[in-house]
């Protein structure tokens, strides 16, 4: 990773399980078993803000959020997508893209609010295994990182 950050999280590890990268960005799933489906889109250079990207810069961030969403709604086919980027705990531009269910925990909170039912093994609940997913979304974003 270029311009790492002493104390950044996202410049000193991957933070997560490392589906997919490009030139400028990395697509992680978050291990988290009570929304199996959250991924991130991280971008590389250490910056806080999405405008102090370039503007092919931004096109291209979003590009791959957007493959990531699409391959949600078409493989999962969730209630919702929730797409994020808040940066309020970790300030290294990233999107959350996360599957929401009209069965999970929170829904329809945000997956940081308060949980509104207990659900046992979400991951069981896909309609896809998380190896299948992931091999998804590289496949979309795949095609991404040739454009450099």
């Amino acid at each position: 990773m270029s311009d790492l950050q002493g104390g950044c999280a996202l410049c000193q590890s991957t933070g997560g399980v490392l589906v997919a990268t490009g030139p400028h960005w990395r697509v992680i799933r978050v291990e988290d078993p009570a929304f199996p489906a959250f991924y991130r889109v991280v971008w590389t250079e250490h910056v806080a803000e999405f405008s102090s990207l370039s503007g092919s810069a931004r096109a291209e961030c979003m590009s791959v959020v957007c493959a990531v969403e699409q391959v949600l709604l078409r493989v999962l086919r969730p209630t919702k997508v929730n797409l994020a980027a808040l940066g309020n705990v970790v300030p290294h531009l990233h999107w959350h893209v996360i599957a929401r269910f009209d069965w999970d925990s929170h829904f329809p909170q945000p997956i940081w609010g308060e949980a509104q039912r207990r659900v046992e093994s979400a991951t069981t609940r896909l309609a896809a295994t998380l190896p299948e997913l992931d091999h998804e979304v590289a496949t979309a974003v795949g095609d991404l990182s040739c454009g450099d």
